[in-house]
């Protein structure tokens, strides 16, 4: 799961970063409110945490846009103001929470995990598939038949997009992305080692689904005959 801090509170954010990366979480940090809502419409993360005193936008504008472009992103409002008008304007705005500082970071996660099983970002926790391949989210697991097996966290991304790509080619630097984030300093190397793990899961699944290598353009599904 994807997580992204719109926060303008250096140590702040990079704190509430450390905290949901400690719990599997993968972050990204924004620190105003242009390049947040830039990043939140991506369509790449599963929740937004914002703050509402930004610079460039304020967080209830940032909220608003977002909406405005029909992104139904969850989004939790982290702030300091505590006042019933802001709780109402946030809600209004289209906050799924609102949860005032200072807070407890059980209560942070708490509702993190509350809002990611809500869902509401194009992503859900029901099972994908792919040809006879079966992917559950709450689980981890990939399963084929009756067999299974277990997904790292990075595995379990990686196959969701290329399942939900299906056919259609991502690149290295798009699976880059959707997987290890934009501020991550992951190389295409990584993207290649942990197909190359899926592959051999593929394998012990005695699945028909095969990850296809594109040369020089990336990687996608198909169904061997």
């Amino acid at each position: 799961m994807r997580i992204l801090i719109v926060e303008d509170e250096v140590r702040l954010a990079a704190t509430l970063g450390e905290l949901l990366q400690r719990q599997g979480y993968t972050t990204a940090i924004r620190h105003d409110g242009l390049s947040g809502l830039d990043e939140a419409l991506s369509g790449i993360y599963d929740l937004m945490i914002l703050d509402v005193m930004l610079p460039e936008m304020d967080g209830f504008t940032l909220l608003q846009r977002l909406r405005e472009a029909d992104n139904p992103l969850p989004v939790l409002m982290l702030t300091a103001k505590s006042d019933l008008a802001d709780r109402v304007r946030g809600l209004d705005s289209g906050a799924d929470y609102y949860l005032t500082k200072p807070f407890a970071s059980q209560e942070l996660l708490a509702c993190v995990r509350l809002l990611l099983r809500r869902g509401g970002s194009g992503r859900t926790d029901d099972t994908v598939s792919f040809g006879d391949l079966s992917l559950t989210p709450g689980t981890f697991s990939l399963s084929c038949g009756q067999r299974s097996v277990h997904l790292s966290r990075r595995e379990y991304d990686l196959m969701e997009a290329l399942i939900r790509s299906g056919a259609q080619i991502l690149s290295k630097e798009q699976l880059l992305v959707r997987v290890w984030g934009y501020d991550s300093d992951a190389e295409d190397n990584n993207v290649e080692v942990y197909i190359s793990f899926l592959r051999r899961k593929l394998t012990h699944l005695h699945s028909r689904v095969k990850i296809r290598t594109v040369r020089m353009v990336g990687y996608c599904l198909e169904v061997e005959e």
